[in-house]
């Protein structure tokens, strides 16, 4: 089973509440970037990748819960964040039940996070391509 039949399987299993908050998170997710890659990680964990890790979901007994891997990072106008304020990295957006899903804002945010991931590359092989520089000068 692919992770998103893997993904599919857990909402359908999910059927309170949770299961069509989860539904509509996801599809918000996927519809901010055709090029989000679904995964299925850390021993259950639905996952969302463009360029490096988006974000984790995970289904609790009272809430969903979306943990953006660099949300301290991100942009929030849309104040969407209301978990992990704390951290140094990660954010969190909780939702309860009767909480509807901004898809908007949140398209938004993932969006966000994708434009974080690909500067972060850039920065990346910018680096890499200074050393190699920096390793030539030297060679020569």
């Amino acid at each position: 089973m692919n992770p998103s039949e893997r993904i599919d399987q857990m909402i359908a299993e999910l059927t309170d509440w949770r299961g069509k908050t989860f539904a509509s998170m996801r599809k918000a997710i996927l519809e901010a970037d055709p090029d989000i890659i679904e995964e299925w990680k850390w021993m259950g964990s639905p996952t969302w990748y463009r360029d490096g890790l988006i974000a984790v979901a995970n289904a609790h007994k009272g809430k969903v819960k979306l943990t953006f891997a660099y949300g301290a990072s991100l942009p929030d106008p849309d104040k969407l964040f209301n978990a992990g304020l704390e951290g140094n990295a990660r954010r969190a957006i909780d939702f309860f039940e009767g909480d509807k899903v901004d898809k908007r804002a949140l398209k938004n945010l993932i969006r966000a996070a994708i434009d974080y991931n690909q500067r972060k590359l850039e920065k990346k092989a910018m680096s890499a391509t200074r050393a190699k520089v920096r390793a030539g000068k030297k060679a020569s």
